[in-house]
Order: structure tokens, then C-alpha cells, then sequence
């Protein structure tokens, strides 16, 4: 049996993971990456990039569609949805021998294989002869697709949002099971590929999360693409058939061509063998963790999805920045007031803080402002006026509470606002900085003076 000594191994090399790594390695320390799929974990393989670059695919077929509009003509407009996909996996494995090749010049050791814990300081490699001895230790084991017994997955006609990835056709028709930002985005996608697509939601509105005001203009926005909306609806059965599945839910049957369960992600814990480091998990097998990113443990810290704190690629690498710096002999806390949120739908949509319904839940005394993109210049330029910027403010201290954007460049937008909730700024910090013209970002100054009644480019209320 080899051993390897190492001053911190992290398990699991995604967004979390491999960013704890760097960290930690900037810090001197001999550091060990363990990964047993592949580099980048599921942000890079299934999840953020994969779906990013195929929704940029269809958002320059849905520009080309629209060419007349700004003068343009194109003729017949065509795609070929496997050379889409073969783009899809080429920027997957590009990005994916970047990021080995950025491991090792920060001299982290990367090990491929399944880490199970011996001891507290213990590591061993399944099916290797390799046993790791480590002062810290980092879990970052993600998460997966959850699995639901009554709705299996074969994977060829009922599949999950990895599977779903892995498809070389366009379906005639899909059925997307859950209406939150994965199922969403999937929708967006196909629907602009030429999908028929339905959405089916227990829930009494899509994206329910978001707030009322982002949910009612997102299902807006998707039945005027023609995607079917179905709230309130329970899925009580799936049929395969030889072409297709049959849908059964508590409102009607229909068929479609493959079905996609997008319900939610259950963490990865299982064969980590915890016990044997003392570590214990919630019924849901996510590891408690302090603000520090430890566990009950001292030494061994956990990041991302396998705590359950926030399920977003960046909050990990966040995370994994905090876990790094306290294993290393520093000090770091994660604070989770001013976590940035988006949703690659078409429009796209991003949020951060409070919404106006959480905001008043926590006793501010709160209202909102909104800047619609129908009066914004550089929107109307772009012919890009679907969608507004809105800002949560509490009206005795001005401080900004939260901030939503939907529309052109949201993604980008909220960047600012995420900068404003960190510090707690107030609405006067917004409305005191000046902002390029023209630029998307003016959307952000307009909604602040409206919420300090002195709008310039938004009428005035009635009787002011």
C-alpha cells in the first residue's frame, strides 16, 4: 500500500472544489485534488457550460430569425442541431484541459479516483493501492440529478437534465416536469429550436422563488412563445411508448416525444464512508458546516452543493475560497445576504437580496422601483425592450435590500446591484454614480431615481 502525505486534499474537483484547491495552494501548502468523473465537475460537464453554450447557440438562431427587424435579410434560415451539440462538447473538453493544465502549474496533484475517508486524516483511493495522509481535509462532492422512483429515467425517452444534454436531435415535442430556473431554461432552449414544449408545475406559478413579479412575467413571456404553462398540476404517471410517452397528470393527458424530470438535485455524500471520520449528515445527506465552511470536525471542511447552503457554481467557489484560507492558517466567514442568481432563459432574468414579498416578510418597511426597458434607449436600439430593472429598497433607511433584472444582458447587470447589497448601500449611492450612455446599465439608475420619486426618463406618478 503507497501513502502520500499532503498538507489539505479536496475531494471533488468542480467549481468548489478546484477552486479551493488554488487557493490553498497559493498558500504554500502541498495540495491533492481528488475527482472520479471528471475535471470541472458538474458545472463544466453537465450543467453551467454545456447548457450556456448550446442557449448561445439558440439565441444567435433567434437574432437570425429576427434579422428583418433591424434591416437585415438572410434568406432561408437553417440549423444543424448535432453540430450544435458537437460545439457544445468541444467547448466542454477545451475548458476542461485548461483547467489541468492551471492545476499543475499550481503544483496541485491531481488524483483521479473515489475518495473514501479511513480516518480524520485518512484517505483512500477505491481500487488504487494509495492511501493519503492529510492534515485538511475539503469535501466537495456536488450534486446529481434527483432521482424519483415513481418517474425513472431510462434516458432515452424519460430523461434528466445530464442525459437530456447527451441528445443529438431536436424533439418534435418535450415535456418538462418542474418549473424551476433548470427546467426553465431547458424550455427556453427548445422552444426556440422549435420544441413544442409544456411545462408541468405543482407549484402555483413557474420559478415560484423568484418572487411574483419575475414569475408572472417570465410564464408571460414563455405562452407568448407558444410554451405551454400547466400550474398546479401533480404528474401521476408516465407512459412509455414506442415513439414517445404519454403524460398523465392531475389536469389532462398528452404525449410527447421525451419527457425531461428536472425536479430538483439531491447532494453526493454516499460511499465518502463519513463515519469513519466522524462526520455525520441531515436526513438529506448534506454535510453541516459552520461559517467558516467546517464541519462537527475540526479540519475537515465542506463546500457547495453537498452543504445545501446555496446550489449555484459561484457560491461554491466562494465557498471553496472561505474552506481554503481557514485551513491554511487565515480566517475567512461566508456571508449569504448578497448572493447573485440567474436564470439563461429567454429574457434572461437575474436576481440578488430580497425580493419585495421576502423584504416585507423580514419587516422592512419596503417598496419597490421598476424601470421598464420599453423606455430604455439602448434597449429600444437593440430591440431588446422586453424586460425592466427593479430595486427593493426600505423606504426609512434607503438602503438597497435586493435588486431583479430581466431582459437583455441580466446576467451581467446584476453585478452592480450585488455590489450595493454586499455593502449595504443606499439608494443615493446608485443614483450619485454616473452611468455610460448608452448602456444597459442606465437601467439600474433610472430604477433608483424612480424609487426616489425624481424618475428623468419615466413619467412621474399621477398628482405629484
Amino acid at each position: 500500500m503507497t501513502r502520500k502525505a499532503f498538507d489539505v486534499t479536496v475531494i471533488g474537483a468542480g467549481p468548489g472544489g478546484y477552486v479551493a484547491a488554488i487557493k490553498a495552494a497559493q498558500s504554500g501548502k502541498s495540495v491533492a485534488l481528488i475527482e472520479k468523473n471528471f475535471l470541472g465537475g458538474s458545472c463544466l460537464n453537465c450543467g453551467c457550460i454545456p447548457t450556456k453554450t448550446l442557449l448561445a447557440n439558440a439565441d444567435v438562431l433567434g437574432k437570425i430569425k429576427r434579422a428583418e427587424e433591424y434591416g437585415i435579410s438572410t434568406g432561408e434560415v437553417r440549423f444543424d442541431y448535432a453540430k450544435m451539440k458537437g460545439r457544445k462538447d468541444n467547448v466542454v473538453s477545451g475548458i476542461r484541459q485548461s483547467l489541468e493544465g492551471l492545476l499543475k502549474a499550481n503544483k496541485i496533484e491531481i488524483i483521479m479516483g473515489e475518495a473514501s475517508f479511513v480516518s480524520a486524516k485518512e484517505i483512500r483511493i477505491k481500487d488504487q493501492s494509495l492511501i493519503l495522509d492529510t492534515q485538511k481535509v475539503i469535501i466537495a462532492t456536488g450534486s446529481k440529478p434527483m432521482d424519483i422512483a415513481a418517474f425513472p429515467c431510462d434516458h432515452k425517452r424519460v430523461l434528466d437534465s445530464t442525459s437530456l444534454l447527451e441528445i443529438d436531435y431536436v424533439p418534435k415535442s418535450i415535456a418538462i416536469v418542474g418549473g424551476g430556473y433548470i427546467g426553465c431554461e431547458f424550455a427556453s432552449l427548445f422552444a426556440e429550436l422549435g420544441s413544442k414544449v409544456t411545462i408541468i408545475e405543482a407549484l402555483p406559478a413557474i420559478v415560484q422563488a423568484q418572487g411574483k413579479t419575475i414569475s408572472d412575467f417570465l410564464s408571460k413571456s414563455f405562452q407568448k412563445r407558444g410554451i405551454e404553462i400547466m400550474t398546479n398540476t401533480r404528474l401521476e404517471k408516465i407512459e412509455t411508448q414506442e415513439n414517445g410517452v404519454k403524460m398523465l397528470t392531475s389536469n389532462k393527458e398528452f404525449e410527447a416525444e421525451i419527457a425531461l424530470i428536472s425536479i430538483g438535485r439531491s447532494v453526493v455524500s454516499d460511499g465518502l464512508n463519513l463515519g469513519a471520520a466522524g462526520i455525520g449528515t441531515n436526513e438529506r445527506g448534506m454535510i453541516e458546516v459552520n461559517e467558516q465552511m467546517e464541519t462537527s470536525v475540526p479540519g475537515i471542511f465542506a463546500i457547495g452543493d453537498v452543504t445545501g447552503k446555496a446550489m449555484l457554481a459561484h457560491v461554491a467557489s466562494h465557498q471553496g475560497i472561505v474552506a481554503a484560507a481557514n485551513a491554511t492558517g487565515g480566517y475567512a466567514q461566508m456571508h449569504y445576504h448578497a448572493v447573485p442568481a440567474v436564470i439563461f432563459t429567454h429574457p434572461e432574468i437575474a436576481m440578488v437580496g430580497l425580493n419585495l414579498e421576502e423584504a416585507k416578510e423580514r419587516g422592512y418597511n419596503a417598496v419597490h422601483a421598476q424601470f421598464p426597458f420599453a423606455h430604455h434607449g439602448k434597449a429600444i436600439a437593440a430591440i431588446e425592450t422586453d424586460g425592466f430593472a427593479q430595486i427593493v429598497i426600505d423606504k426609512e433607511t434607503r438602503q438597497v435590500l435586493g435588486a431583479q433584472v430581466v431582459g437583455h444582458s441580466a446576467a451581467d447587470l446584476i453585478g452592480e446591484m450585488a455590489i450595493a447589497v454586499q455593502n449595504e448601500l443606499t439608494v443615493e449611492c446608485v443614483t450619485d454614480t454616473i452611468h455610460a450612455h448608452p448602456t444597459m446599465g442606465e437601467g439600474w439608475l433610472e430604477a433608483a431615481l424612480i424609487a426616489s420619486e425624481t424618475p428623468i426618463h419615466f413619467p412621474p406618478k399621477v398628482g405629484r
